[in-house]
């Protein structure tokens, strides 16, 4: 078998990335990719688990601040103290929001 070398990276949504995930029917996404690009895919192996709409415009919406924070981050070499508090106080709330919707999840 030839050795995988090659690599191809993309840029997409946190919600393109959460439909891919739920559309993968394997263990890996890499693969899954590979063999629907290359004619090879086959039926899918288990239903796609539904996801509340509201629930997933809430878990993009994070994803959408914390790229917006990592933007921020990369576009300055030097944050003023205020500014890096501002932005730990964003992370700290962006985790502790993920942290109920997982347990309000859970308790479903």
């Amino acid at each position: 078998m030839e050795k995988r070398t090659k690599e191809i990276k993309i840029r997409m949504t946190a919600t393109e990335h959460q439909r891919l995930l739920e559309r993968c029917d394997r263990i890996h996404l890499a693969e899954w990719l590979r063999q629907l690009g290359l004619g090879e895919h086959t039926a899918r192996k288990r239903p796609v688990p539904e996801v509340a709409p509201e629930l997933l415009r809430l878990v993009s919406g994070m994803g959408n601040n914390l790229n917006q924070i990592a933007r921020r981050l990369n576009q300055s070499d030097s944050l003023t103290p205020s500014e890096r508090v501002s932005l730990l106080s964003i992370l700290n709330s962006l985790d502790r929001q993920l942290g109920e919707l997982l347990e309000q999840h859970r308790a479903r």
